[in-house]
């Protein structure tokens, strides 16, 4: 090779090299710049998803309170009004029990976006967890937040296409404002929170605005669940049972399981006073399942004691139904206790009924199946559908209290028991009339054929001891052929 190859070889190689050390440099470069692009992105999506709920893309609850912070002081400044809502879909459980959580979901952001959709470009919507929803309302009039509450009702009722089911959603709404109901932002939301449930408890579907009474009572009811609460974990409820009778032959037809808490330090009252909270906390799933199993137990008990099976009938909360393993549970129970499935009667409430016929016959007929009798309660007090007796497996009535106290008195009354009775009758059901006090009422319901009746004429409620004997002198009675209204604890 000679000298000139080798010096241009040389430059050749030497240029190579350095192209090369160019090259690597270009590309370590650009692969620092996407490797901190990338990190960028990653950062600002874990912000935004910090502050953001991942499925409507509305503020979360951590965002919405630091905005509404925020419109407090410029209102505060200026003197202003502004106001929160609470906005809750009603039922929403059922949607997802019903037709999935798939579904649900899609319900949620079809929900968010009607209410961004209907609200001015200057309020803040989040979503504040679960089915509810805030929306700020900065700066705000005295008449536009409950007209813009009206709205958002409105937006939502209108139907849901959501994978070729037509869903139809409501929502009950809670408003509070500023300064009147709190001047920061925790206390707001909760004021907004009551109001949200004080519209639930007015039939859902529409809003209520704060008032102080809302807050004394919401302590009341604060008090009232903690006592519940206290009364399940130290086992201080008791059941006492009421018996039903054979009209027409003077037999115990059945008895009646009835809730009771007689302690006193957990003032909870009557039944009628603490059995809502219960449903509204969830606290009634429990305690629905330790009714049921006490119930049962006590009817094995009185049957191993000599005396023959009889019918337990058991209230059941359209909560503790809608609960999915409801039926299984029962199931367990009847196992578990080794009581006669045809002696155990679910007592429930054309709430549940109505608020998904679909999802309610199936339930009610796996209980049909498993055995179990079904009585519908307080019949003709709610919104009464003779579809509702032919749909389901339905097999006792009981006409509620309200309408038997007025027999004698009350013509409407006379009319309603009286054709009660005779359409249970010709749809051969069980029909009792509860409530019979007077001899005067126990006529009238013989006299119209009725087949079944409860009440104090007969017994008052008494713990299981106290019914034991009862039930024994019942049968003694009956066996000397002497008392007309009480019988032998058959079942009728």
């Amino acid at each position: 090779m000679h000298h000139t190859d080798f010096d241009v070889s040389e430059k050749v190689s030497a240029a190579a090299g350095q192209l090369r050390h160019e090259v690597v440099a270009d590309v370590d470069a650009n692969t620092d710049v996407a490797r901190r692009n990338a990190e960028w992105e990653l950062a600002s999506a874990e912000s935004y998803f910090a502050q953001h709920d991942k499925l409507t893309g509305l503020a979360n609850r951590s965002l919405f309170s630091h905005r509404m912070t925020e419109a407090i002081a410029v209102a505060q400044r200026n003197r202003q009004k502004l106001a929160v809502l609470i906005l809750d879909l009603d039922r929403f459980r059922h949607i997802n029990n019903s037709w999935g959580y798939a579904v649900g979901d899609r319900v949620l952001q079809c929900a968010a976006q009607r209410l961004v959709g209907n609200v001015r470009d200057c309020d803040f919507v989040g979503r504040h967890g679960g089915d509810e929803f805030a929306i700020l309302f900065a700066p705000v009039t005295y008449a536009q937040d409950t007209v813009i509450a009206e709205r958002l009702l409105l937006a939502l009722r209108g139907s849901h296409h959501i994978d070729g089911h037509e869903l139809h959603v409501t929502a009950s709404i809670g408003l509070a404002t500023y300064p009147d109901d709190g001047n920061e932002a925790e206390a707001l939301l909760k004021s907004a929170a009551l109001a949200m449930h004080r519209a639930k408890e007015g039939g859902r579907d529409n809003h209520r605005i704060f008032t102080p009474e809302m807050g004394r009572c919401a302590l009341a009811r604060q008090s009232l669940e903690d006592g519940l609460r206290g009364a399940l974990q130290e086992q201080h409820f008791e059941l006492h049972y009421q018996p039903i009778m054979n009209l027409r032959t003077g037999a115990v037809a059945g008895v009646e399981a009835l809730l009771r808490c007689p302690h006193a330090r957990h003032g909870l009252g009557s039944p009628a006073e603490f059995i809502p909270v219960a449903e509204e906390s969830g606290l009634i799933v429990p305690i629905g399942r330790w009714v049921l199993r006490e119930a049962c137990h006590q009817a094995r008990v009185w049957s191993d004691s000599g005396l023959p099976p009889i019918r337990m009938a058991v209230n059941i909360s359209a909560v503790e139904l809608y609960s999915r393993d409801f039926v299984a549970s029962v199931s367990n129970v009847l196992h578990d206790t080794g009581l006669e499935h045809g002696c155990l009667e679910l007592e429930l409430t054309e709430t549940f009924l109505l608020q998904d016929a679909r999802f309610a016959a199936a339930t009610l007929q796996e209980l049909s199946e498993l055995g179990v009798s079904l009585s519908l309660d307080d019949f003709g007090t709610g919104y009464s559908s003779l579809s509702h007796l032919k749909s389901f497996p339905i097999e006792s009535l009981k006409i509620d209290q309200s309408f038997v106290h007025g027999l004698g008195i009350d013509a409407a009354d006379v009319s309603i028991v009286g054709a009660l009775i005779t359409m249970g009758n010709n749809l051969k059901m069980r029909v009792v009339a509860e409530g019979v006090e007077t001899a005067e009422q126990l006529s009238f319901l013989q006299q119209r054929d009725c087949p079944f009746g409860q009440g104090f004429l007969f017994s008052p409620p008494l713990n299981g001891e106290g019914m034991n004997q009862w039930l024994l002198r019942s049968r003694a009675k009956r066996s000397q052929g002497t008392g007309s209204s009480a019988g032998h604890g058959r079942i009728g």
